[in-house]
């Protein structure tokens, strides 16, 4: 069985005592049944690792250059974000994609980074409204996966994170339904068992899309989604760890 996952992306929020104390109430109140991980800005990464040293609540960064090193202002390496105590980081967010315009094959080089300096990447994938209505569901998230698998091989999701998110439920107050959400997931899952069944019955694939406590179990029941990416709800220590325990 698949362990449960569930990681708070706090996106553009917060402040450092936010952050400390969010971060703290997290590891004071975690269960140990599903595993979790907070994504801060990038300022307030120093006070979520420093709340969370010790414990296992893992912290992440909300993004990743594609780059080693360079002459690339305002970037942030993977070796760097391994140096403040990073342990995860997310590559292909919706928001990076849409309105930075990264390419599947930026976010795949993003993934080799993380997997080279020994970060957890969370696979971000996902397709719009107008995508969906035209019914390009299938043919969108399995170009975005594909271009991981081609650039960093199937052996590599052994370590990878895949997240489902429609951009169209993403800060919208509408959320796939289960159904809706366990099809692409089984898609999803079928398209990584083409290339390694073992591989693909153990990689999680969480669902993320205006998840809240009130949906979470319902979400998480289904048989290929394996916890989530909370945005909003993981912005209140009562409602991120609400939606924890509805992961087991």
């Amino acid at each position: 069985m698949r362990r449960k996952w569930v990681g708070g992306n706090w996106k553009m929020h917060g402040s450092r005592a936010m952050a400390s104390a969010l971060a703290g109430a997290i590891v004071e109140a975690r269960n140990g049944h599903c595993d979790v991980a907070i994504f801060p800005p990038f300022p307030y990464l120093r006070e979520a690792c420093a709340a969370c040293a010790g414990s296992q609540v893992m912290v992440g960064g909300q993004d990743l250059s594609e780059h080693e090193t360079g002459a690339f202002t305002g970037e942030v390496s993977a070796a760097m974000l391994r140096d403040v105590g990073c342990g995860a980081v997310l590559a292909g967010h919706s928001e990076r994609r849409q309105y930075h315009h990264e390419t599947d094959a930026q976010v795949a080089a993003k993934v080799a980074q993380a997997l080279e300096h020994d970060l957890a990447p969370v696979l971000c994938v996902g397709e719009s409204l107008d995508e969906r209505e035209a019914g390009q569901t299938a043919a969108v998230v399995a170009r975005q996966l594909g271009a991981v698998v081609a650039h960093c091989g199937i052996a590599a999701f052994g370590r990878i994170v895949v997240a489902y998110e429609p951009v169209w439920a993403i800060g919208t107050g509408r959320t796939a339904s289960p159904a809706q959400a366990q099809e692409v997931h089984a898609l999803l899952r079928s398209q990584l068992a083409r290339d390694d069944a073992r591989i693909a019955g153990s990689t999680r694939i969480v669902y993320g899309g205006s998840v809240k406590p009130g949906n979470a179990a319902e979400l998480f029941a289904q048989a290929d989604i394996d916890g989530g990416l909370i945005g909003g709800a993981a912005l209140q220590a009562t409602d991120f760890l609400s939606i924890c325990s509805a992961a087991g």
